[in-house]
């Protein structure tokens, strides 16, 4: 099979969907499977070394623009499977084109515009349910990041469980890992803390990630002790993140850094004493994988996915402040917990791989390469 992935969604700062296509790309090309990506031109230089082995096809230069992207989509994409002769179309970020031409294996990676409207813009939320339901009816096959996301998805679109093909994220081992200490202090000099330990959060400060409660719960855990409160990531759009922040007792410490460079994760994540992701909901959550393989003790929700993700090697809290704080502290007390939690995460981290995962992507590939598709209208 000849299968051409749309990389033209990928951001410029490549965010979610970046980081899963440039972590697939090379592992299905590892499979000795001929790919061809269409991308953004700006983004040639660095795909090809990424994955070298893979064919590259510069999409053109104003599909930087969403609306132009979205056209071309519908217009170009079609043109360049027929180009390439392409047998499976990947598209990696929920939409597809009208009149593919071709089978299209669509990647949905969250189903919380269902399940959560409420943490969405009402945009967003709307587009995104849109795309759902009509990846759910023309797609050839679906590939979801938990079997939570699926199960999500039959329950809110309406569709076949056998659609799906639950392809888990991998981890990056070479990029996050337990760090020495000389660049634990490194990365630590860069967080304007002090000498003090730290809780540790990555993320957009988007309302799902349920900022504004782990705050508020931080306060309450450290009442008597010295840990700090570091928050890294976009800067997102939850508007209670400010206001929570600016009602702090003076004597604590909160820093927001923005993003971080990618090479101070394994230094951030390895060097806080709790690595703290109390989301009401993830498609999957690779932040709290990044941290267990980093070695981290982590405290996350049982929301949706990330229980498939942390297993028994990570600590787990309410969504509430209450409840947060209670099992923050309770962890922060605990030496011995902090350590068989980090020795259980790395084993569990271990298990997450790109290769297992683009493994499931070309059981997708076969799948809708030979199913035969009512609803496709290439197939009419």
């Amino acid at each position: 099979m000849r299968i051409l992935v749309d990389a033209t969604a990928v951001p410029a700062d490549r965010g979610g969907v970046g980081r899963y296509v440039d972590a697939l790309l090379p592992a299905l090309t590892d499979l000795h499977l001929e790919v061809v990506v269409v991308c953004q031109p700006r983004d040639v230089d660095l795909l090809r070394t990424i994955a070298p082995a893979a064919r590259l096809v510069a999409a053109p230069a104003l599909t930087a623009k969403r609306p132009v992207r979205m056209l071309w989509e519908q217009l170009g994409l079609p043109r360049v499977a027929r180009r390439v002769h392409a047998d499976v179309l990947l598209s990696p970020h929920y939409t597809m084109p009208v009149r593919p031409g071709l089978p299209v294996v669509v990647t949905l990676h969250d189903a919380t515009f269902f399940s959560h409207p409420e943490l969405h813009s009402p945009i967003k939320a709307r587009f995104f349910r849109r795309a759902i339901r009509y990846a759910v009816r023309h797609a050839a096959a679906l590939v979801v990041p938990s079997q939570a996301t699926a199960t999500e998805v039959v329950r809110f679109a309406g569709a076949d469980a056998a659609q799906f093909h639950v392809a888990y994220h991998g981890v990056d081992t070479t990029i996050f890992h337990p760090v020495d200490d000389a660049e634990r202090a490194r990365v630590r000099a860069t967080l304007d803390i002090g000498e003090r330990p730290y809780v540790a959060f990555l993320g957009t400060l988007e309302p799902r990630k349920n900022v504004p409660a782990l705050i508020r719960g931080w306060v309450a855990a450290t009442d008597g002790r010295d840990e700090a409160l570091v928050m890294a990531g976009g800067p997102g759009w939850d508007t209670e993140v400010e206001p929570t922040l600016a009602a702090l007792p003076e004597h604590k410490v909160a820093r927001r850094t923005g993003y971080l460079p990618l090479e101070d994760l394994p230094g951030f994540l390895s060097g806080a004493r709790v690595v703290a992701y109390p989301s009401l909901g993830e498609g999957f959550g690779l932040p709290v994988l990044e941290a267990m393989a980093c070695g981290a003790a982590v405290l996350t929700t049982r929301e949706l996915s990330l229980p498939e993700v942390g297993g028994d090697a990570v600590a787990y809290c309410g969504t509430d402040d209450t409840s947060i704080g209670r099992e923050l502290r309770a962890l922060l007390a605990d030496d011995e917990r902090r350590a068989d939690l980090s020795t259980a995460a790395l084993q569990r981290a271990a298990t997450f791989t790109w290769d297992a995962a683009a493994r499931v992507h070309v059981s997708a590939f076969e799948s809708a390469n030979t199913r035969s598709v009512r609803t496709n209208p290439a197939s009419r």
